[in-house]
């Protein structure tokens, strides 16, 4: 009988064979990025780990949705209501003069309030979400990220490890005006910053080519070998802290006594002269 990670290890493993364009999933792109395959299917291979979401990295340009300012809901980025994908790609190949297929409007000169929604150009690299069947495999695969340079990476709440590097952009490049996508910088600009891109997908690519390389290398019977868990070291913590205090204690007990028979030897020696 399967138990309850088996069990939604399946589930997940049937989902991700039957997404396609006919059954999305709530991603922008709605089905799994391609370029992320090779490393779901690594991961999908180790009996102890099952993928959760996943993204090869992408560039994406979105305007924000209406803030509520009433509400206090005006942090940026917000999606909000109306909020949408201007453009969106996994794929560099793609991200060539991007811009051209936009209706925008170039004004360098723009009044802005708290009300403004911009339009934000992103690059963000890979992240993959993944499940563990127990702490020794999440902290096994949390090492493994954190040692191909993936160091925003953290174990969360039952063993589910999130995969994370830093190295996104986050720019602001225009905002909504009348219903008009208006661009505040230049098509120069945005060249720059499409290369800026390219270059960050390129070191996300060889950044997940190494963690890839990494997992095919995990060994599944080294994973179950006996591993202290959270409360056998909690144990071994409190049985070390009592023997640091008795040691204390007794080294107290021992100089006092020494103490006392310096103080009765002194004494015995000043009563004889």
């Amino acid at each position: 009988m399967q138990d309850s990670f088996d069990q939604k290890k399946a589930s997940i493993l049937l989902e991700i064979s039957s997404n396609s364009t006919d059954s999305p999933d709530a991603s922008p792109k709605g089905t799994i990025d391609e370029l992320c395959l090779p490393i779901i299917e690594a991961i999908n291979s180790k009996q102890h780990m099952v993928t959760t979401s996943s993204c090869s990295g992408r560039v994406s340009v979105f305007l924000e949705g209406i803030k509520n300012v009433d509400l206090g809901d005006t942090k940026i980025g917000a999606k909000g209501n109306e909020g949408r994908w201007i453009f969106v790609t996994h794929d560099p190949k793609l991200l060539g003069k991007w811009y051209e297929s936009v209706e925008f409007v170039y004004d360098s000169e723009y009044t802005t309030d708290i009300n403004t929604r911009y339009i934000l150009f992103k690059f963000e690299p890979l992240i993959l979400h993944v499940k563990c069947r127990d702490d020794p495999t999440a902290q096994q695969l949390y090492n493994v990220a954190m040692g191909c340079g993936f160091r925003e990476s953290g174990i969360g709440s039952n063993n589910n490890v999130a995969i994370r590097i830093s190295i996104k952009l986050d720019i602001p490049i225009g905002y909504l005006h009348k219903g008009k996508l208006v661009t505040f910088v230049s098509k120069q600009y945005l060249e720059l910053i499409t290369k800026l891109s390219l270059d960050r997908f390129t070191e996300n690519f060889k950044k997940m080519n190494q963690l890839h390389a990494a997992i095919d290398a995990i060994d599944d019977d080294k994973t179950r070998q006996k591993t202290e868990t959270k409360e056998e070291r909690r144990q071994r913590k409190i049985k070390e802290g009592l023997a640091r205090r008795n040691e204390v204690r007794e080294m107290k007990q021992l100089k006092k006594a020494q103490k006392e028979q310096e103080e009765a030897k002194n004494a015995n020696q000043n009563q004889s002269t």
